[in-house]
């Protein structure tokens, strides 16, 4: 376990390094989903085969969720950039050029991210991202919900008395999260992406959905947007708001081949640091 502070904020961290000797690639950074999840969640489906097939991975537990600290503000996805970017610097890799994997929220702050710095953003793959204002809506409603619910709540406590130590961990967090920071107010003010801010999208793109999932008309919206010749969407079939965890081998293989085409892509900027 690894802790680094990086925009006044200890965040848990952990770094895999490339299986081979592959200095021209871009890092590997992975972005998890809201408030239950945490870094955890790519460990053995992604992060592990992308470091074993020669890829640099670094994942983190973003503000508040999992391990790292949980100040009371700063849930908006301005602050979320902020602090990818000032961890990277953190951990000497500031100059590098990055593949964004995010899944769910995870996959709307990878975007943001290569909005903000396009000539660091190598490649992004987005694992069911919610991109629309009626997701932050319906969003904002469940959080909201699920706060009222937690408030005063003996479930975590019943959890430990059940010896579910894992399960009331992630209760607490939940808890914590939306009954005692700011994030539930962060979502609903999040910005909504537009077709122009697609259009300026500059590096390799992969959308991977569910075939039932609420979100492939966002994703579709996107593709439609995006530069054509650089944006690809994979429809897994059978499967809702759930790829990462209920499709682990065709979504590896998806992601695996997207890394090492934009890593391919990105082999003529020597050691994957960005020239200026």
């Amino acid at each position: 376990m690894a802790f680094t502070t990086a925009n006044a904020l200890r965040f848990h961290v952990q770094r895999l390094p490339a299986a081979a000797d592959t200095p021209d690639r871009p890092v590997v950074v992975f972005l998890h989903g809201l408030v239950v999840d945490n870094l955890s969640s790519f460990y053995c489906p992604l992060a592990v085969p992308a470091a074993r097939a020669g890829h640099e991975v670094v994942l983190y537990d973003l503000r508040g969720h999992g391990r790292t600290e949980r100040p009371a503000t700063g849930y908006d996805s301005r602050t979320a950039v902020r602090d990818l970017f000032a961890l990277l610097g953190a951990l000497g890799l500031g100059r590098r050029r990055l593949h964004l994997v995010g899944n769910s929220y995870g996959g709307t702050l990878a975007l943001h991210a290569a909005l903000a710095r396009p000539e660091l953003a190598a490649g992004l793959t987005l694992l069911e991202p919610p991109l629309s204002g009626a997701w932050v809506e319906n969003m904002v409603d469940t959080l909201s919900a699920a706060a009222l619910s937690l408030e005063g709540s003996a479930v975590p406590a019943e959890l430990l008395g059940l010896r579910l130590r894992k399960a009331a961990h992630l209760t607490a967090i939940a808890d914590d999260l939306l009954n005692r920071t700011s994030l539930v107010d962060d979502i609903a003010a999040s910005h909504t992406f537009t077709p122009a801010d697609y259009a300026r999208l500059r590096c390799p793109l992969l959308i991977v959905c569910g075939e039932h999932s609420e979100l492939v008309p966002g994703a579709l919206e996107l593709a439609e947007h995006a530069p054509r010749d650089s944006t690809a969407v994979e429809i897994l079939p059978g499967l809702g708001h759930d790829v990462l965890k209920e499709s682990s081998g065709s979504l590896r293989k998806a992601v695996l081949a997207h890394l090492d085409a934009t890593a391919a892509a990105a082999h003529a900027t020597p050691g994957g640091v960005l020239v200026r």
